[in-house]
């Protein structure tokens, strides 16, 4: 399973009408923790695929999506189930974190 490259443009079919849950890692370029996460975002896709989507959203290029989910900080990452937020990590995190984020919420 790859990780789903999201934009403003396909945001709301993407994860707001997913019928899957949905991790959306809010990133940006200039952000170092942000580069820290990316290959964790690879691993959850593969790890987690059939019972979960991941996408990335770039904040700076999407501003109607980051606004839209409040986003103060970067790395976000948000856990939507049918189209609704149920979870937010505010900053980077170690795989095992991840894991636990990600299975307290699936």
């Amino acid at each position: 399973m790859s990780v789903l490259h999201l934009t403003d443009a396909n945001f709301q079919a993407e994860v707001l009408d997913a019928t899957t849950p949905v991790l959306v890692d809010v990133w940006a370029e200039w952000c170092g923790p942000c580069r820290l996460m990316a290959p964790m975002m690879d691993w959850a896709a593969g790890e987690y695929a059939g019972r979960l989507a991941v996408g990335k959203l770039e904040a700076d290029p999407n501003p109607t999506a980051r606004d839209q989910m409040g986003i103060q900080g970067l790395p976000t990452l948000l856990i939507f189930k049918n189209g609704e937020e149920v979870a937010r990590h505010e900053g980077a995190m170690a795989q095992p974190q991840l894991k636990a984020f990600l299975d307290a919420h699936l």
